[in-house]
């Protein structure tokens, strides 16, 4: 078994894709619209993934609590293939404004990895 995708309501779904195709290299379908419960997605793709990613937005979607303590959904996890890749796209993150939570650094359980606040505060690891 395996996870066909995962999908999360946002506020700026343009920025939302653009942040996912600019650092992580999605690739995004063309976006669907139904006019008539104004729902917007893009569903993107990534490179030796069979796991998608689906954003989607609609005129009801608000923002809510985002503690990154929260209950529920917690982050989202990209394995880039090596310590160096996982290095420098946490340094550009952070150049680029977004705040770095931890690492780059090995964990207790062995991950290389790093943690930042992605924008509408999720939270995406960066792993080996």
């Amino acid at each position: 078994m395996i996870i066909d995708h995962i999908a999360l309501y946002c506020l700026d779904l343009e920025g939302m894709k653009n942040f996912f195709v600019r650092y992580f290299n999605g690739v995004p379908n063309d976006m669907y619209h139904n006019p008539k419960t104004g729902l917007k997605t893009y569903i993107l793709s990534f490179e030796d993934s069979d796991t998608r990613l689906e954003l989607m937005t609609r005129p009801e979607v608000k923002e809510e609590a985002s503690g990154i303590y929260r209950q529920g959904f917690i982050h989202l996890s990209f394995s880039v293939g090596s310590e160096k890749i996982v290095d420098s796209l946490t340094k550009v993150l952070y150049e680029d404004g977004y705040q770095v939570l931890s690492g780059p650094r090995t964990t207790g359980d062995g991950y290389y990895e790093s943690s930042i606040v992605g924008p509408e505060n999720i939270l995406i690891e960066i792993t080996v």
